[in-house]
């Protein structure tokens, strides 16, 4: 059975992807989890339109996310966690709360996905945070303040 991918689904494809499945896996699992659809003619045109929306938006999000990397570099985030005495953070501060937290703080909308960090910031201080898109990369400082 011809179907289209509505979501990227391991070990069998990404968002937009045509396939050829069994048809009792795509009846009986991925059609009534919202995950394909079947691939009649007139949703493929309509996945076509919908997959060139997104290639031009994430294209705009990409060259505003570039025009953001520029302006990151003077930026000093603080953010406030618990520690204890020792400055170590009960809860680790991932990508995803840097990147709520420069929105709020620097009104820079950074998408969690370009922030590098190899693993939770867990230490108070100040540390430098690597921001990469679109071929181009910068950093800021991140200060975090341990309270009890």
């Amino acid at each position: 059975m011809k179907v289209i991918l509505l979501k990227d689904i391991p070990k069998l494809g990404k968002r937009f992807d045509i396939k050829e499945v069994n048809s009792g896996h795509a009846l009986n699992f991925l059609i009534p989890r919202g995950m394909v659809v079947t691939g009649t003619p007139e949703a493929l045109k309509r996945v076509e339109l919908d997959k060139k929306a997104e290639v031009g938006e994430r294209k705009l999000h990409e060259d505003l996310l570039i025009k953001n990397i520029a302006s990151l570099e003077q930026v000093v985030l603080k953010v406030i966690g618990k520690a204890n005495t020792k400055g170590h953070l009960f809860a680790g501060l991932h990508r995803e709360e840097i990147a709520v937290e420069l929105a709020k703080q620097s009104h820079i909308q950074i998408d969690s996905s370009s922030i590098v960090l190899e693993h939770p910031i867990k230490e108070v201080g100040e540390h430098i945070i690597k921001v990469s898109a679109g071929g181009k990369s910068t950093q800021f400082k991140l200060v975090i303040e341990g309270k009890k």
